[in-house]
């Protein structure tokens, strides 16, 4: 096997930053879920200001995570990639098998109180 260049493990490290944000996992799920979806969608989908979900998408469109497409007045925007979706789905699961064993922990720890 061979050792991962310091500019492959950069591209890496950013794709992940790109991600590390509550908001930017949310708009994905629902891009996801939704297929392509304009900004006033994803607004009311989320709940949150216009602005903010203008700059969370900017940080992914940056990122080649998402791309927009002009449909008339209104940007329509979707995941690059497929496997985004999957990327979820591994880190729900990850995440789900981890609670588990907080949870498991949790109880030991009320049990020998």
């Amino acid at each position: 096997m061979t050792k991962p260049s310091a500019q492959l493990q950069t591209l890496k490290a950013g794709f992940f930053r790109a991600l590390a944000h509550p908001v930017r996992i949310r708009l994905l799920e629902v891009l996801v879920m939704q297929g392509e979806t304009s900004v006033q969608d994803l607004q009311r989908a989320l709940n949150i200001d216009q602005p903010i979900v203008s700059q969370q998408l900017a940080r992914l469109r940056a990122s080649g995570i998402v791309a927009g497409r002009k449909q008339g007045a209104s940007t329509l925007y979707a995941v690059t990639d497929p496997q985004i979706a999957e990327l979820l789905q591994v880190a729900k699961q990850i995440l789900n098998r981890h609670l588990v064993g907080v949870q498991s922990l949790l109880r030991e720890l009320k049990a020998s109180s």
